[in-house]
């Protein structure tokens, strides 16, 4: 078995017209999340209208990519076979830098877990599975030059 079959094994994203737009960004390595054109809160996961004012006036916005880790748990057994090459697996909540509890559920790579601390800042980076696929997730900052 080749890893891109195995890649298919794993659960890949259903977009759909509500969550279309962020996937197409990903695919683009853009990190877009859904926001109110009425009251400008910022909304993941995406929604038919917004959960702050009620408003059905919804867009998708680049965001910065940066966050802070919110909460996480470590995944030792792999839980679909196109998992196990990437064990132990770090699933996590990011609260993304633009407003306060926006968050967004992840993996974290690049870090060992002994690593992680709650609040570390983190940065998206973009993992593709397939030709038409590719993951949000994030890593740890890295140092600003």
């Amino acid at each position: 078995m080749t890893v891109e079959s195995e890649a298919v094994l794993r659960p890949l994203p259903l977009g759909d017209e509500v969550s279309e737009a962020f996937w197409d960004a990903a695919k683009a390595g853009r990190l877009d999340i859904q926001r109110c054109r009425a009251c400008r809160r910022w909304n993941h996961a995406p929604s038919l209208a917004c959960p702050t004012c009620g408003s059905e006036d919804l867009g998708y916005e680049t965001v910065s990519g940066k966050g802070s880790l919110f909460t996480w748990c470590v995944l030792k057994e792999a839980p679909a076979p196109g998992f196990r090459d990437m064990l132990p697996l770090i699933v996590a909540i990011v609260e993304l830098a633009e407003q306060p509890h926006l968050l967004l559920s992840t993996n974290i790579v690049g870090a060992r877990e002994e690593e992680l601390r709650l609040g570390m800042p983190l940065e998206v980076t973009f993992e593709r599975v397939t030709e038409d696929c590719a993951l949000p997730q994030f890593r740890p900052a890295r140092e600003a030059a």
